[in-house]
């Protein structure tokens, strides 16, 4: 049985706006790596902005200047979207999405998704969620992003909306709104090569192929860091 979407009591402090570039790839590495990396967040600005320019998992790519990042940041905190904490020798930074924005945790997940990787199938979600958020199935996939769509402007407003079926595709893909309206005459003509080429099961087999490389590029991570506390260096990113 497909879970019945639920609620998180809404933060009346979050006006929202739509958010610059960065400011969304900020705020989406930092949902991204809160689920990835848990040993290693909050972030310190270091491994922030090498998330944000990394180029796996990010669609599109970007490379942000560090002041463009540290910009961004100031934003989503004016926003509650960002938090900083103190700890260590750094300074530390975490989101705050699920109350600020009002959302249960599987919408945000859903969310931090979009952002990072641009518009999905709901299949595609449930599979590239998998390390955030196992999902039970599509349809309940399906449930958060209509509840996300669907949203009264009591609330806020839509967050995210279903994309007209794309020539030769399947399935409709979904798209987030944080940044603003979507532009469909730019996603179509970016779509147009694409879906001459790789199938459905394509799109798949590679999704899982990456998702085996980002599990062992985390593991390595987490690796690296025990033998930098073993032999008592500096954490990576602590400089």
């Amino acid at each position: 049985m497909t879970p019945e979407p639920t609620t998180t009591p809404r933060s009346h402090d979050f006006q929202q706006r739509p958010l610059s570039a960065a400011e969304a790839r900020v705020l989406g590495t930092l949902m991204e790596k809160a689920r990835t990396v848990p040993d290693s967040y909050p972030l310190t600005l270091n491994t922030l902005i090498t998330g944000c320019n990394q180029k796996s998992s990010r669609d599109p790519v970007l490379q942000l200047p560090d002041a463009l990042v540290v910009e961004a940041l100031e934003g989503l905190r004016h926003l509650n979207l960002v938090f900083e904490t103190s700890g260590g020798r750094a300074t530390r930074y975490e989101h705050n999405v699920m109350r600020a924005v009002g959302v249960p945790e599987q919408s945000a997940v859903l969310l931090g998704m979009l952002i990072l990787r641009g518009p999905q199938t709901a299949g595609e979600l449930r599979l590239n969620t998998e390390r955030w958020y196992k999902f039970l199935d599509i349809a309940s996939v399906d449930a958060f992003l209509e509840e996300l769509q669907d949203r009264s402007p009591e609330k806020g407003g839509a967050l995210v909306m279903k994309l007209p079926r794309a020539p030769g595709a399947r399935e409709q893909r979904w798209a987030h709104l944080l940044c603003g309206p979507v532009d469909l005459s730019a996603l179509q003509s970016a779509a147009a090569p694409a879906s001459m080429g790789a199938t459905e099961d394509d799109v798949i087999a590679l999704t899982r192929r990456v998702a085996r490389l980002e599990d062992t590029v985390a593991l390595l991570q987490d690796q690296l860091q025990n033998l930098h506390k073993e032999l008592g260096l500096s954490q990576p990113g602590q400089d």
